[in-house]
């Protein structure tokens, strides 16, 4: 037979033992409720308008991110273009070149150079998707932290929906939407989760919804007749 996990937890984070799944998942569910009422509303209020000016001015938008962040990244890259009519991109869209970049010349430069050769300038804005929003004294996403020094740089904005304190990206962001931490053994799983709650928002906001989702036009249509 087997043996047994002498290792695996007696308790799930937020002291809810193992055993009981749906203590978990009620426990679990009431942290995403009460995080979904703190957030701050004012700065993504601000990153619609910086989008909305960069849409009319015919900037881009480069989104970062780096493992579930750069999945993220993925998504919303889609549902800005598509939704929103907003030219956007994600430099771990290209693995050729991101594995290129990585193996050549090393992490942390990665992001940096990418967007050196997409010419950003002052009419583009980076938007950021992490959970710690990098840290250059704990050589965390230090390849964020690059990016975002370059976005300075060129004049670029920069927005971020990222988690804990926020990181260097809320220093140095025009608009940063911090996901507030409620318990620290499920900040990654928040902060990814409202990172897609956030863009979401944003893609459907009226002032940004260029085009109509499929299943919303299917529904409209359907309650004329």
């Amino acid at each position: 037979m087997p043996k047994s996990d002498s290792k695996a937890p007696s308790t799930r984070p937020g002291g809810v033992p193992a055993s009981d799944t749906s203590a978990y998942v009620e426990s679990y569910l009431k942290e995403a409720s009460e995080i979904a009422d703190r957030l701050d509303r004012d700065p993504i209020a601000k990153m619609v308008a910086v989008l909305l000016k960069l849409r009319q001015a015919g900037g881009r938008l480069f989104i970062l991110g780096v493992g579930g962040g750069a999945g993220n990244a993925t998504h919303a890259v889609n549902d800005f273009r598509k939704i929103s009519d907003i030219e956007a991109y994600a430099p771990t869209d290209n693995v050729a070149e991101l594995t290129a970049r990585v193996n050549d010349d090393g992490w942390e430069s990665s992001f940096s150079n990418w967007l050196k050769v997409s010419r950003l300038g002052p009419r583009d804005a980076v938007l950021v998707f992490s959970v710690g929003g990098g840290n250059l004294e704990k050589k965390i996403s230090l390849n964020i932290v690059g990016a975002l020094k370059l976005a300075r740089q060129v004049q670029a904005r920069i927005l971020g929906i990222v988690g804990r304190d926020g990181g260097y990206t809320a220093q140095v962001a025009d608009a940063c939407v911090i996901v507030p931490t409620l318990n620290p053994e499920t900040v990654t799983p928040h902060a990814e989760a409202f990172q897609a709650v956030v863009w979401h928002l944003i893609v459907s906001h009226p002032l940004l919804q260029a085009n109509a989702m499929k299943w919303e036009s299917i529904q409209e249509k359907s309650c004329r007749h």
